[in-house]
């Protein structure tokens, strides 16, 4: 149990306070860098900050859904899904620093919130914590579609990165409907969704 917890504890650090690595090629290794004006490197900032956050909340959540998960190959799902984050996370920082800018400051907090639902979502029972990762995942589909249209027409490097996000994170989906995820019903969604929407519109700034 104590080789356990400190496990855990590690994944925490290493998450909110070292860099990420990548094992994949960053999708925008070989794209040049476009010519954006003020305003615009600005709006693409804040715009990675949050996908940035996004992934650290990933982070949470499937570390929270595979310490209660009950069956093993579930575990081993989020694990392999957790991974594939790390690789989103790894991007979006690097992304970010070659903005000049900064991840979100609340970073911490909104782990924590992730960490805490992807417990409870584990406890209430598997197909239903297969079920809050793929709307989990559907919803983040959905932001990376509209983050992909606001994006400056000459910033293909962010473009290349947060298209093969929205690739992977549609095989998450794809996956834990494999699994057998249960349906959320609707006011949970909708909770989901403005959740999300506070998160996002803090993290652009903060």
């Amino acid at each position: 149990m104590l080789d356990k917890i400190i496990i855990e504890v590690d994944k925490i650090v290493k998450t909110l306070f070292t860099p990420a690595i990548s094992k994949r090629a960053h999708p925008d290794s070989d794209v040049e860098e476009g010519q954006l004006s003020v305003a615009e490197k600005k709006h693409v900032l804040g715009l990675m900050r949050v996908n940035h956050c996004g992934e650290i909340c990933a982070q949470g959540l499937y570390q929270g859904q595979a310490l209660t998960a009950r069956d093993k190959s579930n575990q081993e799902s989020f694990q392999h899904a957790a991974f594939e984050e790390i690789e989103h996370l790894a991007w979006t920082e690097h992304r970010i620093h070659e903005l000049g800018g900064r991840a979100s400051l609340l970073n911490p907090l909104f782990y924590v919130g992730s960490l805490a639902m992807g417990i409870s979502a584990g406890v209430v029972g598997d197909r239903w914590n297969l079920g809050f990762l793929a709307e989990t995942e559907h919803q983040v589909g959905a932001h990376l579609a509209s983050h992909l249209e606001q994006l400056p027409k000459a910033d293909n490097k962010s473009r290349a990165i947060l298209q093969q996000m929205k690739e992977d994170e549609a095989h998450h989906e794809d996956m834990a409907n494999n699994y057998g995820a249960a349906d959320l019903p609707p006011p949970v969604k909708k909770i989901m969704e403005l959740t999300s929407k506070v998160m996002t519109k803090v993290t652009y700034y903060i």
